[in-house]
């Protein structure tokens, strides 16, 4: 395991990794607003010990990777494509597993368009159909509860790290579904750690600016390459329909259903996720 501050495309990404560098690599693309931290550590090496070389990383605006200004827009989605891309040529990795939770689903999905030849597999958790922002397959939106409890962040004191702290875990535990027990000591723990390791903890913000992009509409039935989509029924932030049109719309794609999970990579989940993963990435 080593952590490690990456010049890629002009910018300061922050990667590590798990496990033998001569096994089959695994990508881990977190989703917005989070930083690595939310692959938990130990979900990560017990990932590589199957047997795969895994590493996870900051994506722009989260963790130790660069932080821009809070509330400016400086970036694409594809921008963050090229970073992921980046990731796997600063460690010398040709082709990879790519696995990717919410957006870091969306950005596997055009990794694998623009660059199929560097993908072997792609994973998508929790995730949707990256294109056009008008929503013609009718697909539910995010749940209102969610929303609202965030638009009350605008009067929250961040200089205050516990009650940013109490603030984020309380976010995360709307988003837990009722098949599991929220772990608050995981989650303060995991809080703790992103608001210590961040650059900037208000940048992660800017990742709500980010935009479909209406040149990717249609571009997953072409994906060639194995496709598993991992989804719970009572997701929150993407529901479940998303997840069904994911496996729908990518040719042969594989769909593992956890009944009862929400928005979340939950530890009593962890054996199915990775060998759900594990099979998939043979």
């Amino acid at each position: 395991m080593s952590e490690k501050i990456n010049k890629i495309n002009g910018i300061d990404i922050c990667t590590e990794s798990f496990g033998n560098p001569e096994n089959p690599a695994v990508l881990l693309i977190m989703g917005a607003m989070c930083s690595m931290v939310y692959w938990h550590e130990e979900f990560c090496q017990r990932l590589a010990d199957t047997g795969r070389y895994v590493i996870r990383y900051d994506n722009r605006d989260v963790g130790r990777s660069i932080a821009y200004e809070p509330g400016k827009s400086q970036y694409t989605v594809v921008d963050m494509v090229d970073d992921a891309v980046g990731v796997l040529d600063a460690y010398g990795i040709n082709q990879a597993h790519i696995v990717g939770m919410s957006l870091g689903g969306m950005i596997a999905q055009i990794i694998v368009s623009r660059h199929p030849e560097r993908v072997l597999t792609i994973t998508l958790m929790m995730s949707s159909i990256f294109g056009s922002d008008d929503n013609d397959r009718d697909l539910p939106p995010m749940d209102e509860k969610i929303l609202a409890y965030h638009a009350n962040g605008g009067t929250l004191n961040w200089s205050d790290e516990e009650s940013v702290a109490n603030y984020l875990v309380a976010g995360s535990s709307l988003l837990c579904g009722s098949k599991h027990v929220f772990d608050e000591k995981r989650a303060y723990e995991q809080v703790r750690q992103e608001i210590k390791r961040a650059n900037n903890l208000l940048s992660m913000f800017n990742h709500a600016l980010l935009k479909g992009d209406a040149s990717y509409e249609g571009t997953l039935t072409g994906i060639k390459v194995p496709a598993l989509v991992i989804h719970g029924t009572e997701d929150t932030v993407l529901p479940y329909e998303h997840g069904l049109a994911l496996a729908k719309e990518i040719p042969h794609a594989l769909l593992l259903t956890l009944e009862g999970t929400g928005h979340e990579v939950h530890f009593d989940d962890w054996d199915h996720i990775i060998k759900a993963i594990s099979d998939h990435t043979l």
